[in-house]
């Protein structure tokens, strides 16, 4: 399937979804989260979000303020892992800083980590690494969530072993 077919395809799909949550309570969030799987990427293309604007006659305005307020809701395309480090002061006190400098040694993305990028893929769009203020999990410090599932007590051993499984082998400690 090439580029315009697929486009064509993730609108369609983008209409059917409007017309699945049309009425319904918050339906806006669930348009744009459903919309947000749509593609690979699991991002808000700026043709998706025309599309949803569009289609459920919300100004594109109002769209681009509740896409940049939620956390959950991306602009550009994310690897197939997420790994989010907590960067909150008891994550931070417990060598949160340092998970995540380990993190770009063993990505080999140190260079975007030290120019204080907190959001980044890797080159092969396998991992996407951000920082989150705080996930509210203090006592469990210091936390680190991997494809959404929070890791607690996390050390760089076993962050790099969590991180050689999802790469099948590829990335080495």
């Amino acid at each position: 399937m090439d580029e315009t077919q697929t486009l064509s395809s993730e609108l369609d799909e983008i209409d059917s979804i409007v017309a699945r949550h049309k009425g319904h309570h918050g339906e806006l969030l669930s348009i744009l989260e459903e919309t947000q799987l749509c593609n690979d990427g699991k991002f808000l293309s700026e043709e998706a979000l025309n599309r949803v604007a569009l289609q459920t006659h919300v100004p594109l305005s109002r769209i681009y303020n509740v896409v940049t307020f939620f956390s959950f809701f991306n602009l550009k395309p994310q690897g197939k892992h997420t790994i989010t480090v907590c960067r909150g002061t008891a994550c931070h006190t417990k060598g949160s800083k340092a998970l995540l400098d380990d993190l770009g040694l063993v990505l080999g993305c140190s260079k975007e980590l030290q120019e204080g990028d907190a959001f980044f893929t890797t080159r092969d769009n396998h991992f996407t690494i951000s920082t989150v203020a705080c996930f509210g999990q203090c006592a469990l410090a210091p936390v680190v969530a991997v494809d959404g599932v929070i890791h607690s007590n996390i050390t760089t051993s076993k962050l790099q072993k969590i991180v050689r499984k999802l790469s099948g082998g590829r990335v080495k400690s």
